[in-house]
């Protein structure tokens, strides 16, 4: 288990963080990596924002006419021969999957990478019945062997380096594998080859479904979610209700979308679609196929304004690898299955439990990063904002930041008041200024300045200045090209009628 998982805030699971050089380097890396990556091949793509805008203005319809969808989609996936199920809660999910892992008599599932199992906290819960549950994505096998969850939405091992990985699979093995990328992977296909043959069920998430014909897409690079579609004679689909889309003609545009935020690639390596089980005339797939349609918390979201937008994401990971947090903090210290500025909105929004998520909405520099980085542009930043708020209107805020808040608007709304406060500013910060800065790590200068040096209040403000610097921005004007010299007086005048002469 990570040590980020045993504190109990964001800032302290930050701080165990901060001191993992390990950590660090291996996040910086991946994540410097796939941003160039997705930078790379979106100016190489041409048009990006006009596809972003046509990915969210197909995520904006399909949320929009959800039910439709879903009810498009189950009764074609039905009319194919798939048993759909409708899950409410993470509870009535987990039965359900364990339902039918107990009706089959299964020993062992075999599953390919899917974030709604790890919301479910499924592995676990299959174990509790005698289910050996095994990952067979290389980075979530490797998490699973450590007893971690994942720390990124695309790549669950971001975390960790090479060495690391070599020390887990050595265990597995019983002998020393050398830190080699193409050793330790040739271990793990062989090790997951047997696991394959063996297994009774295999278990997947679900990219996209597609409503006109009842069908699911898989995105994958390594080739596994085909052998768990194709091997075992019972496929449990888990997927969220929201990751739906009308047509095969929108699947284009996500097909364009997610690969290039995700890792950069201009195309999955595998794109799997699955439409019912195995026909008489087919070699090989599942005799028996089961779609569970997984709710928990998904439709608080519909009809709010400020979250509705939230259901529009397809889990491309591109947010974190753009977040200045994420990159310097990883996964884990998000303390939820979501990391990142989408799981900072998405934890609390699914759990609507604010006073337990408090903390995370306050793990960002609100840049707006993340939405320039989403491929159907989620205003992140913004439902940040709006968590903020809602903390504090539920009565969960800070009474001392509330009472400095009040402080810092009195002074602010007054500008004697403020050239007071100014004033005695600068008298009082001749006890702690050395070399130009304050260095003081005491009260709220503490968590800023472990970190950096803050500036020293100047001798003289630019309010101080602007008197003079005005008189030189009209004597400048005389000596501008006459047509100039007209536009800017008639500005400069326009400035003057609306009473902005530069004082409170």
């Amino acid at each position: 288990m990570s040590t980020a998982h045993t504190a109990s805030t964001v800032k302290e699971r930050a701080d165990l963080a901060l001191n993992d050089e390990f950590l660090r380097k291996a996040v910086k890396f991946t994540t410097e990596r796939l941003r160039n990556g997705k930078k790379q091949a979106s100016e190489e793509h041409g048009n990006w924002d006009d596809w972003r805008e046509r990915g969210r203005q197909i995520r904006l319809h399909t949320i929009a006419h959800l039910d439709y969808y879903l009810n498009l989609f189950a009764n074609n996936a039905r009319a194919n021969g798939v048993h759909v199920h409708f899950a409410e809660t993470s509870a009535e999910a987990v039965k359900l999957s364990l339902e039918i892992a107990q009706r089959k008599q299964a020993k062992s599932v075999v599953k390919s990478k899917s974030m709604v199992t790890e919301e479910l906290h499924l592995n676990h819960e299959l174990e509790s019945i005698g289910v050996e549950a095994i990952e067979t994505d290389l980075g979530e096998y490797i998490i699973q062997l450590a007893g971690e969850t994942p720390s990124h939405i695309i790549i669950p091992a971001i975390h960790k380096n090479r060495y690391q990985v070599a020390d887990l699979l050595s265990k597995e093995a019983g002998e020393t594998l050398a830190p080699d990328t193409s050793i330790l992977a040739g271990f793990v296909r062989k090790k997951l080859r047997e696991k394959f043959l063996e297994a009774d069920i295999g278990m997947t998430g679900c990219n996209f479904a597609i409503a006109e014909t009842g069908s699911m897409v898989l995105f994958e690079n390594e080739g596994n979610a085909r052998m768990v579609t194709t091997v075992p004679k019972t496929q449990i689909t888990l997927m969220g209700m929201e990751r739906i889309i009308p047509s095969w003609a929108d699947l284009e545009v996500m097909a364009t979308l997610l690969p290039r935020s995700a890792t950069g690639q201009k195309l999955t390596v595998y794109m799997s679609g699955i439409t019912g089980p195995r026909r008489q005339a087919d070699a090989d797939g599942p005799d028996e196929m089961h779609i569970i349609i997984v709710d928990n918390g998904r439709s608080l979201q519909l009809g709010d304004p400020e979250f509705q937008e939230l259901l529009n994401c397809i889990r491309c990971g591109a947010c974190l690898n753009a977040c200045p947090v994420y990159r310097h903090i990883g996964g884990h210290a998000y303390g939820g299955t979501y990391s990142g500025p989408i799981g900072a909105v998405l934890t609390p929004a699914l759990q609507k439990n604010v006073a337990e998520w408090d903390d995370i909405a306050n793990a960002s520099s609100l840049c707006g990063a993340c939405y320039e980085a989403c491929p159907v542009k989620i205003p992140l930043h913004e439902m940040l904002i709006y968590l903020r708020r809602r903390k504090l209107e539920q009565g969960h805020g800070n009474a001392a930041e509330s009472i400095g808040m009040k402080g810092f608007a009195a002074v602010m709304g007054n500008a004697k008041r403020y050239a007071g406060i100014v004033k005695l500013g600068k008298l009082g910060q001749k006890l702690v200024v050395r070399d130009g800065g304050i260095r003081l790590k005491l009260g709220p200068l503490k968590g800023w300045n472990t970190y950096r040096v803050t500036p020293s209040l100047p001798k003289k403000s630019f309010r101080d200045q602007w008197g003079t610097l005005e008189q030189e921005l009209r004597h400048g004007l005389q000596e501008l090209d006459p047509n100039v010299r007209s536009r800017m007086e008639s500005i400069m005048r326009e400035r003057d009628n609306k009473g902005g002469n530069g004082h409170g």
